[in-house]
């Protein structure tokens, strides 16, 4: 099978901006010209991409989809929020734990690089009242297009419908620095076939989503002490209520908005809107609080609970004082409707959750601090994105597999999660720059032109 065209080629695009470039200088000659494979179809894999043909390599990229970019697709559907726009160190902290692998390479390439790579490609972006950036067009299907363009006048070709079935053997001499071309070896519809590159990136995804793309079925591929098992991240949750209720519930309210509302777990809170699910509740206050409730989850026995404040804007004296006001005579959803404009479906929640509270100030306590448990996240393949895969453990500072010389990775198949807000964007563009850099540091190591680290 020959690698698949990009659509017809726009005019030769500018190079990008000297801090966008992978730090190298491209090859001079032909005998610098690299044969690259990058495997993976998205974000990540078509960055990378890009920059090892700016260093002036021959990449393929390699996926088993037939066309590269469904999942990008798919997150432009409701805009596109490519990255977000803070201070560094506030921006910093949302990659938790995984922040001092990462660092390095969200400094090298910054959110502010990202919205200027995007206008280069005639996309401009604005950024909305909360941070994120946008395109302006919120839709990623013309950000994509102007891309494979822009791939295909580098000379960079698409190979669909190669699923990456593994390496063939390292021979016993190899060693981090040997650049002895990698062999690689693919599951395509006219069968297997093995292809050689001089180096390889992988940027083959998580586990979530896989009708688009990412199933995560490449771990197989690892040694199991190289890869963190795969677990939802930015999901929603199925609450932990009797089960007559909760199926009731979800069944009656389904599709309804828990609007403006707050959400508290461990200290933190976050604001918006929750949506009634048949499979629980999502939505961004929940999205960002996933990580610490799905570990809580997987730590004990007893499910955690956070705090759910219906009316955030509201004071607990101003609830009391308006809930006061009402006649006694007047039933508790009346006076919850009328002191406090809850909607059926809030006061079905406080029914449930706080039967015993009557006097003004219980109510104004259940109101503001509603006992919300969870018995499990969502299920891992509709998650938004997904923890674990390719333990950091197992690549070096330049992003390469410390026991597969010249094979390098990125993106979301790397151990690393973030909230939504256009982190996860962010993160995958930065570590694919790294990759890229790694890649054309390595090459330059082993031809015997030093170049720092």
């Amino acid at each position: 099978m020959t690698p698949e065209a990009f659509p017809k080629p726009a005019p030769v695009p500018p190079p990008l901006p000297e801090k966008t470039d992978p730090g190298t200088a491209p090859p001079t000659g032909k005998s610098k010209r690299k044969s690259i494979a990058v495997i993976g179809g998205g974000p990540a894999g078509l960055f990378a991409a890009e920059c090892l043909a700016r260093q002036g390599h021959a990449v393929t990229v390699y996926d088993h989809m037939a066309r590269p970019g469904r999942k990008f697709l798919m997150a432009g559907r409701s805009g596109l929020n490519l990255t977000h726009d803070e201070p560094p160190a506030l921006f910093g902290e949302r990659y938790g734990t995984s922040l001092p692998r990462l660092q390095p390479a969200l400094e090298a390439f910054t959110p502010a690089q990202l919205r200027q790579w995007a206008e280069g490609l005639g996309q401009p972006c604005f950024t909305g009242s909360s941070g994120r950036v946008f395109l302006k067009s919120l839709k990623a299907s013309p950000l994509l297009r102007a891309w494979l363009e822009r791939l295909e006048n580098l000379g960079v070709t698409f190979a669909g419908r190669h699923r990456f079935a593994g390496f063939a053997p390292l021979s016993a001499e190899a060693t981090p620095n040997d650049t002895a071309p990698q062999k690689l070896r693919f599951t395509t519809p006219e069968g297997e076939k093995e292809i050689t590159a001089d180096a390889t990136v992988l940027a083959m995804g998580g586990a979530s989503w896989s009708r688009l793309g990412s199933d995560g079925q490449w771990a197989g591929l690892f040694p199991p002490r190289d890869c963190a098992p795969f677990l939802p991240a930015n999901c929603g949750f199925l609450p932990d209520w009797p089960a007559p209720f909760l199926e009731s519930f979800l069944a009656r309210y389904e599709g309804e908005t828990l609007r403006g509302i707050a959400l508290s777990f461990g200290g933190v809170t976050h604001r918006g809107d929750l949506t009634i699910t048949r499979r629980g509740l999502e939505g961004a206050p929940l999205y960002a609080l996933s990580a610490p409730l799905r570990d809580a989850l997987r730590a004990g026995s007893v499910p955690p609970a956070a705090q759910l404040n219906l009316r955030p804007t509201l004071s607990a004296s101003e609830i009391q004082r308006r809930l006061s006001a009402q006649r006694p005579r007047e039933s508790r959803p009346n006076r919850l409707r009328k002191a406090l404009r809850l909607t059926p479906v809030e006061r079905a929640l406080l029914n449930e959750l706080a039967p015993d509270a009557a006097a003004p100030a219980q109510l104004a306590q259940a109101v503001q601090a509603l006992p919300l448990a969870f018995s499990a996240p969502g299920e891992l393949d509709r998650a938004i994105s997904t923890a674990g895969g390719l333990k950091w453990a197992a690549v070096d500072a330049h992003f390469m597999l410390k026991d597969r010389p010249g094979v390098f990775a990125c993106g979301e198949m790397l151990d690393w999660e973030a909230p939504t807000g256009g982190y996860l964007l962010q993160g995958c563009f930065s570590t694919a720059h790294a990759a890229a850099g790694g890649v054309a540091h390595w090459l330059a190591e082993g031809t015997g032109d030093k170049r720092p680290a």
